[in-house]
C-alpha cells in the first residue's frame, strides 16, 4: 500500500517549486486515485495531508486549491509566530509520570534467557490458557466477563478489528457505522471490499430507527460500533439506548463488532456485549493502556465464533506476537495495567480541566461553536463557529504549529462532512497543551482570512 504522507510529499514538493501554482485545482480524488494508482481512500488521506500543512484548501462544491498565500490575520493569535516544536493534537495517546519505570520491573523477568527462548516462538491466534485467563480478568466489567476460551490474540486493535469484520463480511457486503467514525475502518473496509452505511447518531448513539431502515433497505452483515467513549465525539450510549439496539440487532441476528479501546477511561463502563453475547465481537487493545509500542490487541468473539475468527487472524498476518502476549500476561498480573490506568484516568481528568479553563469557557456566551468531551475522555470534539470550515481551520491552526484533526477524517459519507475539527488531549505537555488551546481559541474569534472576523 502507498505512503500517503509520501505523496504527500511529492505534491508539497510540486507546491515550493511551482509547477502547482497558487489557486490552481487538484484534481477530484477519484481521478487522482486513477492517475497514481492508489486506493480512493489513500488520495483522500494525501489530500487531508496537504490541508493539514496548509498547502491547499477544499471548497464544498468547488475542489481542492492549492492556497495562495499562508494564512494570515488580524488579531494577536494570528500575528504570533508559530513555536519550533509544533504541538500535535492530532494523537491520543496517553502517557504519565513513571509510566517507562513501571513497564522496564515488568519486563525484566522476560529477559532472562530461558524465558526470551520460550517468549521469541510463533504465537498462535488463541494465545495460551494463561494469556486468555489474563485477557478475560483484563477485559471483565460489571454484568459482563468473556469466556476464556474465546478470547483472541492479534498485534493491536486495529488488526482486531479487521479480523472480525474479515470474519463476517464478504465483499461488497455493507456494515453500519456509526456517521463519523473511527477512521481506520474506512480503511479497514477498503481493503475488505466492504461498503460502509453511515448511521445517523444523536447525544444518545446511533439512532434506533436509522439502523432498522439501513437493515431494512438492504440487509447489513456487521454492525461496528463505539458505544463507549466514541471516538471523536465522546459520547457513551446509556443503558437504555444499549438495550433498544440490542433487541434490534437480536431481532434480526445481526452481529457486532463492539470497539471497548477507550472504556477503561471510565470505571465499570457496561459493556454493548452484556446485552447482545450471542452476536458481539468484543474489541480491545493495550495501546492506551500502557503503550502502543508495547501493545496486542484482544478479541473477545461469541461462543461459536472463535474458530472462524482464528482462521481470518492467521490468514490476515495478524496474530500477535508471543512475547507481546507474554508481556500483555505479566502487566496484568502484576498490577502494571491497574496502576496506569489510575494513572492515566487522573491525568485525562486534569487534562479535561485545561480544556474547560482554556477553550470552552473563552468561547462560552460568544460565537466559538460547540465544544464536546466527556470529564473521563482524552479528546474533545469541536463544532466550529461560522464561517470556519473545518480545512481552513485546520490550515491556520498549521501555521501556528498546531495539528488538529479535521472532522472529514471521521466522516462517512464524503458529502456530509462536519466543520468541526477533534482535538486530541493526551500527547502534549500539559503546558504545551494549555498555550496551544488558548491560541486556537483566538484562532477561532478572529475568524478565517476575508471575512468579516477576520
Amino acid at each position: 500500500m502507498a505512503d500517503f504522507r509520501l505523496i504527500a510529499d511529492r505534491i508539497a514538493g510540486d507546491i515550493a517549486s511551482g509547477r502547482l501554482r497558487p489557486g490552481q485545482q487538484l484534481p477530484p480524488q477519484r481521478r487522482f486515485a486513477r492517475r497514481h494508482r492508489i486506493a480512493p481512500s489513500t488520495a483522500g488521506r494525501v489530500y487531508g495531508e496537504l490541508v493539514r500543512r496548509g498547502l491547499v484548501v477544499g471548497e464544498v462544491g468547488r475542489g481542492t486549491f492549492v492556497r495562495a498565500a499562508p494564512v494570515v490575520g488580524q488579531g494577536r493569535a494570528l500575528v504570533e509566530a508559530a513555536t519550533s516544536a509544533p504541538v500535535n493534537l492530532e494523537l491520543t495517546y496517553p502517557s504519565t509520570a513513571g509510566q517507562p519505570e513501571l513497564v522496564a520491573a515488568s519486563l525484566g523477568a522476560l529477559l532472562r534467557t530461558d524465558v526470551l527462548a520460550e517468549a521469541m516462538r510463533p504465537g498462535a491466534a488463541d494465545g495460551t490458557a494463561a494469556a486468555r485467563e489474563s485477557a478475560a480478568r483484563l477485559l471483565a466489567v460489571p454484568g459482563w466477563r468473556p469466556d476464556p476460551a474465546q478470547v483472541l490474540f492479534t498485534g493491536n486493535a486495529r488488526q482486531a478489528i479487521a479480523a472480525a469484520l474479515a470474519s463476517l463480511v464478504r465483499p461488497g457486503g455493507r456494515v453500519g457505522v456509526e456517521e463519523l467514525t473511527y477512521p481506520l475502518v474506512k480503511e479497514i473496509a477498503g481493503r475488505l471490499g466492504a461498503v460502509l452505511v453511515p448511521l445517523a447518531c444523536d447525544a444518545g448513539g446511533v439512532r434506533p430507527d436509522a439502523l432498522e431502515a439501513a437493515h431494512r433497505s438492504a440487509p447489513l452483515s456487521a454492525l461496528y460500533l463505539q458505544p463507549t467513549l466514541h471516538n471523536p465525539t465522546s459520547t457513551t450510549m446509556d443503558e437504555r439506548r444499549r438495550s433498544e439496539l440490542a433487541r434490534l440487532v437480536e431481532a434480526s441476528g445481526l452481529p457486532v463488532v463492539e470497539d471497548r479501546v477507550w472504556s477503561f477511561l471510565r470505571p465499570g463502563a457496561p459493556a454493548f456485549a452484556a446485552h447482545a453475547p450471542g452476536l458481539t465481537h468484543v474489541v480491545d487493545s493495550l495501546s492506551k493502556r500502557v503503550a502502543p509500542g508495547l501493545t496486542v490487541g484482544l478479541l473477545a468473539v461469541p461462543p461459536d465464533r472463535a474458530r472462524a475468527v482464528g482462521v481470518a487472524v492467521r490468514s490476515g498476518g495478524w496474530s500477535a506476537g508471543r512475547f507481546a502476549v507474554e508481556a500483555a500476561v505479566r502487566f496484568e498480573g502484576e498490577g502494571v495495567v491497574r496502576r496506569l490506568v489510575d494513572a492515566k484516568r487522573a491525568d485525562a481528568a486534569r487534562r479535561q480541566a485545561l480544556l474547560a479553563e482554556h477553550l470552552t469557557r473563552r468561547l462560552a456566551g460568544g460565537t466559538g461553536g460547540a465544544v464536546r468531551s466527556d470529564p473521563a475522555g482524552c479528546f474533545a470534539w469541536w463544532e466550529l463557529p461560522s464561517p470556519w470550515r473545518a480545512d481552513t481551520f485546520t490550515a491556520a491552526a498549521s501555521a501556528h504549529g498546531i495539528a488538529v484533526t479535521p472532522g472529514t477524517a471521521f466522516a462517512v459519507d464524503p458529502h456530509r462532512t462536519p466543520d468541526a475539527v477533534r482535538l486530541g488531549l493526551a500527547s502534549a505537555p500539559e503546558a504545551e497543551l494549555a498555550r496551544a488551546l488558548r491560541t486556537l481559541a483566538d484562532v477561532a474569534a478572529a475568524g478565517p482570512p476575508g471575512s468579516a472576523a477576520g
